[in-house]
């Protein structure tokens, strides 16, 4: 059912946040322009603008709509954010509204000193570079694109040179869990406040067979749990909300051996560390359900991950979309999730990715199919015969890859 949700992010003495009626999170993809070309681009970004992208005034009303939720974080997103001439002034616009501005630029010669400087004049809050390796041959490989990881760490540099608070993005997938601890290592070096780990949805550019498998995601949930422990910033798994279950099991397992630990402080851990620039986080935000997205041409998503569109703020009420399309009412409603997910004993904390049920089985309300856990409810169900192991579920429920026709010139 749709819940308020008691979340870490907001400011003290602030009221609790109500999902149903503003997200916690908006984030604008400004552009699909990049001079970087990433394998598995979400946006599948391309070198040019397009013709079709939101104006600077129709931004500034987007920022305006995005203002009648509260005094939320506002992202801007790519492409790369920096391929408008506009951000200056836009991150200046949604400032003075009283929005908490972050921007997440390329990492490329085009994020120079004086950019990052005259983004910190204009108010932003946060700036959050890409790092998806903890080496140049890993991440350049990734990025397919040479000196984009040097230009990340030179950015992150200027950046806390010149008073900003910066975090670092990382896309976890098949071909980079065995540097995930180097990675943990690094990022323990590069004065973040907060590390968003994203978990790869099959989308854009990315495959099915790109994404790690269920197992390979839960070793990253509890390596992640403990670099939590001790790690001198914040840490969030971003489109994989079952970490909030492997947090919540380790904190019960660590109570039970006498360590002090509450299950009541799941996803709270460190949160003051990255609420110093006023962008903190929230508990239990999920596709749709405390988070918005806006795409280059103004279609309304419930992520970025999950390309379902239920309008376009050049002719639907932003607020309006949010809160009533029947599209982002069914995400809240965890009880209409399906299969496992829906009787799993975590759904409150978790309810599972919609992204990648979306992209893996054409239904956004359908189980996780990169989860480990197998619920107990479940599991008896299996075990008297009313449901197929997890496996066989899925293997009836993936959609067909979509077959790929040769170019013809």
């Amino acid at each position: 059912m749709p819940h308020p949700a008691r979340g870490s992010g907001h400011h003290p003495g602030a009221a609790p946040l109500d999902f149903d009626q503003a997200p916690f999170l908006v984030i604008w993809e400004t552009t699909q322009a990049c001079d970087l070309a990433c394998k598995h681009c979400r946006a599948e970004a391309q070198p040019n603008r397009h013709p079709l992208e939101l104006t600077t005034a129709e931004a500034k009303k987007l920022l305006d709509d995005v203002r009648r939720f509260g005094r939320i974080i506002f992202v801007f997103s790519g492409g790369d954010a920096l391929k408008r001439p506009d951000i200056v002034e836009l991150v200046a616009y949604g400032h003075r509204l009283g929005l908490r501005m972050a921007i997440t630029p390329a990492t490329t010669p085009l994020c120079t000193r004086e950019t990052l400087q005259a983004l910190k004049d204009a108010g932003l809050a946060r700036l959050a570079v890409s790092l998806d390796g903890s080496t140049p041959a890993i991440h350049d490989e990734f990025r397919q694109v040479q000196g984009s990881f040097e230009h990340g760490l030179r950015i992150l540099k200027t950046a806390q040179e010149i008073g900003l608070s910066t975090q670092v993005n990382t896309v976890v997938r098949k071909h980079n869990l065995e540097d995930i601890d180097a990675l943990c290592a690094l990022m323990t070096q590069l004065g973040i406040v907060f590390w968003e780990v994203f978990f790869l949805v099959p989308m854009g550019r990315a495959k099915p067979g790109d994404v790690a498998s269920a197992e390979g995601f839960e070793e990253v949930f509890h390596k992640l749990y403990d670099l939590s422990k001790h790690a001198p910033f914040d840490i969030k798994a971003t489109a994989a909300p079952q970490y909030a279950r492997v947090v919540l099991q380790r904190k019960v397992a660590e109570k039970r051996e006498g360590e002090r630990a509450e299950a009541s402080d799941v996803l709270t851990d460190g949160a003051a560390h990255s609420q110093k620039d006023g962008i903190g986080r929230a508990r239990n935000v999920n596709d749709g359900d405390g988070f918005l997205f806006v795409s280059h041409t103004g279609e309304i998503f419930p992520s970025g991950f999950l390309p379902v569109s239920a309008g376009n703020v050049r002719t639907h009420d932003l607020a309006e979309v949010y809160r009533t399309s029947p599209l982002f009412r069914q995400l809240r409603d965890r009880g209409l999730l399906r299969g496992k997910c829906n009787l799993c004993e975590y759904r409150p904390v978790c309810g599972g990715s919609r992204a990648r049920a979306f992209a893996v089985t054409g239904d956004y309300l359908e189980a996780e199919p990169f989860c480990a856990h197998v619920p107990l409810r479940w599991q008896r169900l299996v075990e008297a015969g009313e449901a197929e192991p997890a496996h066989e579920y899925f293997a009836r429920r993936t959609k067909p890859a979509p077959i790929e026709l040769p170019v013809l010139l």
